[in-house]
């Protein structure tokens, strides 16, 4: 790819320079400037496209593997979202997984461990709950938890509850890239729960109290689970104090309370609340983002195209892909919740903003 630019690669092909390069693959050689313009391009351009996963469509057919397949057999009984350009390696956006995953009333999944950092949000049904580590955690409708790479895990629903289907999130396609995945299966199958029920949040999450005995030294957070009515009071608190930010509406980032920082090493996640009438402008950064309406209704403008969103629907906004949210009820607030690789893009030094008109960009700090 030839770019009449100076400093550019403008290499024009000749028999001899033809030639040249079919002497150098003997050697599994190459010439940079025959790919220079490709490998270095002058902006990000994501192979992601972006997609919106309508609840209302996935719903049926993620119930109807119940009848298909065991969690015995499966391992995990998921269904995964494909984004058309990143089939290739199972992305949802980036180097981002997603699935929706189910289980019905007295299913427990085999405990496992792996490399790849791992978040649920929970979408619908009562007695869902996952052990990490030995601590047992109760999920309730828009909790999120987090299964930190390395430990071992577990999810089930109590036998009293009902039919629970939730989000997975993972930065598998990136461990995988970094060659650096593993895997193992708890040699008991399933492991004991060694903790009182849900201690990590009640120890951890107490509105800006740390535990004076708390030592935690771990890279990632000790709260493990984040519950949905404290995060939505919160919420609705700051929405008090604040105009909110021009492109995400009143935002708060979920974090490591030991840290103040990202709540695992590869993935961090948020949740935002756009007011009624609330429109925000046009931005776009590097780092990829996947969102899960959490309340109300609203619509996304991703790379020119109209998303309209509705409580439980999923999208995503690739890297570098101008995008702008927008909440058109006149009397309800809405709620996203997204995760992201921004722990990634922030700790490589890679992380860039630019609001729509301002073409040199700016540097946000994190």
């Amino acid at each position: 790819m030839r770019e009449e630019v100076v400093g550019r690669a403008n290499v024009e092909d000749t028999p001899e320079l033809v030639a040249y390069y079919k002497d150098l693959e003997r050697f599994e050689t190459g010439a940079l400037w025959t790919v220079a313009n490709q490998i270095e391009p002058w902006q990000p351009k994501s192979t992601s496209v972006p997609v919106l996963w309508r609840y209302a469509d996935l719903r049926e057919p993620v119930l109807r593997s119940v009848s298909l397949v065991s969690p015995e057999k499966a391992g995990r009984r998921v269904i995964y979202l494909n984004n058309p350009g990143r089939r290739d390696v199972s992305a949802a956006v980036g180097w981002l997984y997603s699935g929706l995953q189910v289980m019905h009333p007295g299913e427990v999944a085999t405990s496992h461990a792996h490399s790849a950092s791992a978040l649920r949000f929970i979408m619908e049904g009562s007695g869902a709950y996952t052990v990490v580590d030995g601590h047992k955690m109760t999920l309730g409708g828009n909790d999120f938890v987090l299964t930190p790479n390395g430990t071992w895990h577990e999810h089930g629903v109590e036998a009293s509850g009902s039919t629970c289907i939730w989000q997975d999130g993972l930065d598998i396609p990136f461990v995988n890239a970094m060659e650096a995945n593993f895997f193992a299966v708890h040699p008991d199958l399933y492991q004991k729960v060694g903790y009182a029920v849900d201690d990590m949040t009640k120890t951890w999450g107490n509105a800006g109290l740390m535990p004076s005995t708390g030592e935690w030294s771990k890279r990632y957070s000790p709260m493990l689970k984040y519950e949905w009515a404290p995060t939505y009071d919160a919420l609705t608190r700051y929405a008090k104090t604040t105009d909110g930010s021009p492109f995400d509406g009143v935002h708060m980032k979920y974090v490591n309370p030991a840290t103040g920082g990202h709540v695992m090493q590869t993935i961090g996640a948020g949740m935002q609340m756009l007011r009624p009438g609330e429109r925000t402008k046009a931005h776009r950064h590097t780092g990829s983002f996947i969102y899960q309406c959490a309340k109300g209704s609203g619509y996304s403008i991703i790379g020119g195209q109209r998303f309209e969103w509705t409580e439980r629907d999923i999208f995503c906004v690739p890297s570098w892909a101008w995008h702008e949210h927008g909440n058109a009820s006149a009397s309800d607030d809405a709620c996203l919740f997204s995760f992201n690789d921004l722990p990634v893009i922030e700790g490589l030094g890679l992380y860039r903003e630019e609001a729509l008109g301002d073409n040199e960009g700016f540097q946000r700090v994190v």
